[in-house]
């Protein structure tokens, strides 16, 4: 099924894939940082993790960041596909995650979500990434994000359970799930502070490994730290 951009056959392409920052980037044939894709042995299931720049590792070597570090748990019953994409918005989550339905056909999915105040701008013949900055965003507020971001999060739900799918959540902050804490829902899915090294107020680093090799996201030692807390809730809820 395909209208416009949207797509359940085919993953949009990756925007921004780094180059020359003294990582090394192992990516398929699409740009994305897993395997080609590929029919699923018997007996195992997909898992899929959407996210933006640090789900895809910017910065960082193949088995350095959290999405590599979580893939090694339980690889006799599960296999993992690294679908995070540098600058993406809640909006191009989603987008991929429709669109790797009929390629991965994932059972259990994990979202790192990116920061409220991105979209991805719809043209006839391509998307944008847009940031707050941008002149497109100028009528955007922290209300509008919120809801934009709700909307999305209920879009991933609905999708899991058209699809029978497991739903694992992960936030910066505590106020990115606000609007879900209200309603009570998801709390047994949700990872919030996962970045604990980071301090989101004073907007700097905790942790002396703080920097990956771009100098602008985070480093090794945030990844494991990230990687522990996800498993530590959810180790037993995976598979």
């Amino acid at each position: 099924m395909e209208f416009g951009h949207y797509n359940d056959r085919r993953l949009p392409p990756i925007a921004g894939v780094p180059q020359n920052d003294g990582a090394t980037y192992t990516l398929n044939s699409h740009g994305y940082r897993c395997p080609e894709w590929s029919p699923m042995p018997d007996g195992k299931k997909n898992v899929v993790i959407l996210g933006c720049s640090h789900t895809f590792g910017q910065g960082l070597n193949d088995d350095e960041h959290w999405a590599h570090i979580i893939s090694q748990h339980n690889t006799k019953r599960l296999r993992y596909w690294n679908l995070g994409s540098p600058g993406a918005s809640c909006d191009k989550v989603v987008r991929i995650l429709y669109g790797c339905e009929k390629i991965i056909d994932p059972r259990v999915i994990i979202v790192c979500w990116p920061e409220r105040s991105r979209r991805e701008k719809m043209l006839t013949e391509k998307t944008v990434n847009l940031h707050g900055r941008d002149e497109d965003m100028r009528y955007e507020t922290d209300e509008t994000d919120q809801q934009n971001f709700l909307k999305n999060v209920f879009f991933v739900e609905k999708y899991a359970e058209r699809m029978d799918c497991k739903t694992f959540h992960c936030f910066s902050a505590d106020s990115y799930h606000e609007g879900l804490k209200v309603e009570h829902i998801l709390e047994e899915q949700t990872l919030t502070n996962c970045w604990p090294w980071w301090d989101k107020y004073q907007q700097r680093e905790l942790h002396s490994d703080s920097k990956a090799r771009d100098g602008l996201h985070h480093g090794v030692e945030h990844h494991k730290r990230f990687a522990e807390l996800f498993l530590h809730k959810f180790r037993l809820k995976l598979v």
